[in-house]
């Protein structure tokens, strides 16, 4: 069965966007990294926030912008909302946590269902649904924006390691 993975690029001070959601930080940063080339044919399924599905594109300009991973990647996205969207091929629009997990893990199949965006990555873990964690540190300090993982108030989360910025979660 399909797990979760929260997996993302992040500042060394733990952003993975800028001010209102501004992924031009990362665009100096992309090439070709062997652990993400690898991780991407293992991806069945994409479980995105609606404010990372609208977001800036780090691609933008480029050959593979508004695509996932720059084009290197194509199929069923699942994007969790509460606003009415415009239909999009590939994309479901899914109004709760519970049926976005459930359609997103039955369309990958054995592979993972990558988690894209700060908020339904805390809602998954919230939810007991998030599996495994792939922090890709990116060198560089923002200093504000969008933080990898936001919890005021909430507990600690025990992570246990895998390998190097991969881990997976303790229930």
């Amino acid at each position: 069965m399909a797990k979760l993975l929260y997996a993302f690029s992040c500042s060394i001070d733990g952003f993975i966007a800028g001010p209102g959601g501004d992924m031009s930080w990362l665009t100096p940063h992309l090439h070709p990294d062997p652990e993400v080339d690898a991780l991407i044919p293992r991806i069945g399924a994409l479980l995105v926030g609606r404010r990372t599905y609208d977001g800036d594109d780090p691609h933008r300009g480029g050959p593979g912008e508004g695509q996932a991973f720059g084009g290197g990647w194509e199929g069923p996205q699942f994007v969790l909302t509460h606003r009415a969207a415009a239909p999009a091929p590939g994309v479901t629009f899914a109004g709760d946590l519970a049926s976005a997990v459930s359609a997103a893990k039955a369309a990958a199949g054995e592979k993972y269902v990558n988690v894209l965006g700060a908020e339904v990555a805390r809602q998954c873990l919230e939810a007991g649904v998030l599996d495994e964690v792939l922090a890709l540190p990116v060198p560089v300090f923002l200093g504000d924006g969008v933080r990898m993982f936001d919890r005021p108030g909430g507990g600690t989360v025990e992570l246990e390691r895998l390998r190097p910025n991969w881990y997976r979660v303790i229930r």
